[in-house]
């Protein structure tokens, strides 16, 4: 991190120099059409349908990769067998994602009701080439191959009344129904699954405004399927659906001049999907269902209009992210097997406990804008054992952007923007991952770290016809 902080190991598995075309190809195309439709003052109607094509790979060299987790047998060269090589190989992804998304609104006086609903598939196709080889395999040998499918259709009504000047209340009822069906994953191919879920999501609210005062209580109910990857923890082991109560309350007072809010909340989870360090039938890393864990904390927010071409904003967030009980396991070299911590009220990675924001915006000439915006994040945890020697350190970084509008020159709006990123140029670390494991018998544990670009920059032209 101190010496070469921008090295990059991709590609350097083989020998000599790297291998010049470890990449990652992968696009996406969109198609969207909408429509919206006023039958009158009170009824309109809106739907949407889509259509997202992907499909690429990304290509790495490997080395001495075992024939056998590729379904090869070993090879016979004279007397020798060989039963390992160094290759090429692409894992590439080939997909179709779409659906159709339709609401109904009804307003009239003091009442206001919304029906809708929706359905999207994802048609996925995952596999696996061999382009080249040391041996004498195949070109673009396919070593695995395994289909996937998910649908998700939702029914939801929404309904909001006011009753009086003061108070307004709101209540949402969705019904969502997910299936995934797999067949197989690379290196667990016996796997095959057909899971169905049904999900009832409530969410209630009131809300109290006062003159320039508004204050909100909230309840919602919240669940969430498993990612396809969280299948793979093998046919007795398969994950539980998360759930998650969410409470929130808030105040705010807003006028001409100045607004400034705060919002509590406590987010209590149910089997929230986490990575633990165990692995899986076939010695993969997976995530594992927590019984019980929970967020709780404070947002506060502000902004003030100092005069009419300067004002000023801030942001922040504390937090408390807790796992009751957590169970780490830690791979053992000299035994064999895992060897098992036990921890309570541990930190949830990757979950700062404060996070703060502040901006300024200056308008020193008419349609020139200048904002310094500035982020704060504390330390974060690579993983569920609040362990300071597996951690991100804390860091703050500043940007700034210059906006310039030219206005009646032809065309509507030309805009020119420049946006300095990190402008003091610090060097710090938002995200990485960790592994420890028990060798020659002592602990040992390599964090991985992903380092940001210094100071950077970025100039657009938008033009509004």
């Amino acid at each position: 991190m101190k010496t070469h902080r921008t090295d990059n190991p991709a590609g350097t598995e083989k020998p000599g120099a790297p291998y010049d075309n470890q990449t990652d190809n992968y696009q996406q195309d969109h198609y969207q059409l909408f429509f919206n439709h006023q039958f009158n003052d009170h009824l309109s109607f809106n739907t949407a349908a889509f259509l997202t094509r992907g499909r690429g790979y990304y290509e790495e060299y490997k080395s001495k990769q075992a024939l056998a987790d590729y379904g090869l047998n070993a090879i016979q060269i004279g007397d020798s067998t060989i039963t390992a090589a160094d290759l090429v190989r692409q894992r590439w992804l080939d997909n179709y994602f779409y659906g159709n998304v339709t609401s109904i609104q009804y307003k009239k006086g003091n009442d206001q009701l919304t029906v809708g609903g929706g359905y999207t598939r994802y048609d996925g196709k995952h596999f696996g080439l061999i382009v080249w080889s040391q041996t004498d395999i195949p070109k673009d040998y396919k070593y695995y191959n395994y289909d996937a499918r998910k649908t998700d259709g939702n029914f939801y009504v929404k309904y909001q009344h006011k009753w009086n000047a003061h108070v307004e209340t709101f209540a949402d009822l969705q019904y969502r129904n997910v299936k995934h069906i797999i067949h197989g994953f690379e290196g667990n191919p016996d796997i095959n699954i057909n899971q169905a879920y049904n999900f009832i999501n409530p969410k209630l609210g009131v809300s109290y405004t006062c003159k320039s005062w508004q204050a909100y209580l909230s309840y919602s109910l919240g669940n969430k399927e498993p990612n396809r990857d969280d299948f793979q923890a093998g046919v007795n082991e398969q994950p539980k659906q998360e759930t998650l109560h969410d409470f929130e309350a808030g105040i705010e007072k807003k006028n001409s001049r100045y607004n400034f809010g705060a919002t509590v909340y406590y987010m209590l989870y149910k089997n929230q999907l986490v990575l633990t360090g165990k692995i899986n039938d076939v010695g993969s890393y997976t995530r594992t269902n927590i019984p019980n864990s929970y967020r709780l904390g404070i947002e506060l927010q502000g902004k003030v209009i100092i005069a009419d071409w300067i004002s000023a904003s801030a942001n922040l967030t504390i937090s408390e992210n807790k796992i009751l009980k957590f169970k780490e396991y830690i791979d053992d070299y000299d035994n064999g097997g895992q060897k098992v911590n036990n921890y309570s009220k541990s930190d949830i990675s990757f979950s700062p406990g404060v996070i703060g924001g502040a901006a300024i915006n200056i308008t020193p000439l008419k349609n020139f804008d200048i904002v310094l915006q500035g982020k704060y994040v504390s330390r974060q945890y690579l993983d569920n054992t609040s362990n300071k020697a597996r951690s991100l350190n804390p860091y703050y970084v500043q940007d700034a952007r210059i906006s310039y509008a030219l206005k009646n020159a032809g065309i509507k709006e030309i805009d020119f923007i420049l946006a300095v990123n990190n402008i003091f140029n610090k060097k710090y670390e938002p995200n990485g991952y960790t592994y420890s494991y028990y060798s020659g018998g002592s602990l040992a544990t390599e964090n991985y770290y992903y380092p940001m670009a210094g100071t950077n920059f970025m100039f657009g032209v938008n033009i509004k016809l």
